[in-house]
């Protein structure tokens, strides 16, 4: 009994720690306005971060609704020599042995935790405080369920599947279990295919075809889309800015498939060299970039530069001219101008007419005098154009 109560007060702490993190995830990826959880302490301790990656679900599910049903069973299989008593719930008899199925699926749910845990240190490079509490717990639960002195795990994980196989030669409770396996098949199959509850999962796949090295819809010259076009699309942009670069190629892929269309490329780079407005210093580099990128306008190939710019993201002019040798550019004339008092003054405006617009961040897209700060999906792109005029 002492054993049992230990048991039931772990899983209670489980099933009420899961719940906060399912908490924690719902504001991370459904509420805009919910502020930082408790547990995100710094870059490194973040469960929000975590909540919000392509990890925190499986099969469309998110791992803290996995835990809560995992502490739920624990639970019921606690009471399950009580409740099998009852006339309608008879069916129970087939759970013989509770403590070896708690047994195994704790020591199988630790398994399945440390193999979270190295995905969160080394891939995400990201910690949960609350998982990793969980991770605890369930080991302790699969501690405290084995008997020791009788086989220990292997005990319990060969009793839990002997008494699987005896409960499944009865036809009727076969039945039973060929029934539930295919309605969490079918709910498993909706939660991935709808990813309902992971929209993180979902943007990551919006968002798949312009996380390449490449842009295969790169264009020459100045113009991107056409030039008597109705609709422009201004883009406020930063070299070094990590997602700017597949924003771009998003934005070169509807300016290619949507007519009635000019995007427009207006520099503001996050760095403290040129833009005055700043704080403190955030892509150190992209002034220079910038300013090459101006005086690549001046000789008709700026769109040229920008694809360079952006796939290799150099931080020096020496870098950059090492990059654009043998691409066409007159690199005295180009070194000329990138570093003249004219491009200085062009690149102060694009940057003053940000601020003036209330526009601090990157990558951000203009129309009619409206705009966003950062990065929509592509289906969005083309719905807003096309809301304008564009077709």
């Amino acid at each position: 009994m002492k054993k049992k109560i230990f048991i039931a007060t772990v899983a209670i702490i489980g099933f009420l720690t899961t719940i906060k993190l399912a908490m924690i995830y719902y504001n991370a990826n459904f509420n805009p306005y919910a502020l930082s959880s408790f547990c995100s302490v710094n870059d490194f301790i973040d469960c929000d971060g975590i909540a919000k990656t392509t990890e925190s679900q499986f099969f469309g599910v998110p791992l803290a609704y996995w835990g809560m049903f995992l502490y739920l069973f624990m639970l019921f299989m606690l009471c399950v020599e009580k409740l099998k008593n009852i006339r309608f719930l008879k069916f129970l008899e087939v759970f013989k042995n509770p403590l070896d199925y708690i047994a195994s699926l704790g020591l199988i749910s630790f398994i399945i935790s440390m193999i979270l845990l190295c995905l969160s240190l080394f891939e995400i490079k990201k910690l949960c405080i609350l998982c990793a509490f969980t991770y605890v717990l369930n080991l302790i639960i699969a501690i405290e369920a084995t008997d020791f002195k009788n086989g220990g795990f292997i005990k319990s994980i060969k009793q839990s599947v002997l008494d699987f196989i005896d409960a499944i030669k009865i036809k009727k409770y076969l039945a039973a279990f060929i029934a539930v396996m295919l309605a969490a098949c079918g709910f498993l199959t909706y939660t991935t295919m709808s990813l309902k509850f992971a929209p993180q999962l979902k943007r990551a796949k919006d968002f798949k075809e312009f996380m390449v090295k490449k842009n295969k819809y790169a264009v020459k010259g100045n113009l991107l889309g056409q030039e008597d076009a109705k609709v422009i699309l201004y883009v406020y942009s930063d070299y070094q800015c990590p997602i700017c670069f597949s924003h771009n190629i998003m934005m070169h892929k509807l300016a290619k498939e949507i007519k009635n269309l000019k995007i427009i490329h207006k520099n503001l780079p996050l760095d403290t060299d040129c833009n005055v407005y700043l704080r403190g210093q955030m892509h150190e580099g992209a002034c220079t970039d910038a300013k090459y990128a101006i005086a690549a306008e001046k000789q008709g190939k700026f769109w040229e530069m920008n694809d360079i710019l952006f796939e290799k993201k150099p931080k020096t002019e020496d870098e950059i001219l090492k990059l654009i040798e043998n691409k066409g550019f007159d690199i005295e004339k180009l070194k000329e101008d990138a570093n003249s008092l004219e491009t200085y003054k062009e690149l102060s405006a694009q940057i003053d007419d940000a601020n003036k617009r209330g526009i601090h961040g990157t990558p951000t897209t203009m129309l009619n005098e409206e705009f966003h700060v950062g990065i929509k999906t592509y289906k969005e792109y083309v719905e807003q154009v096309k809301n304008a005029g564009a077709k």
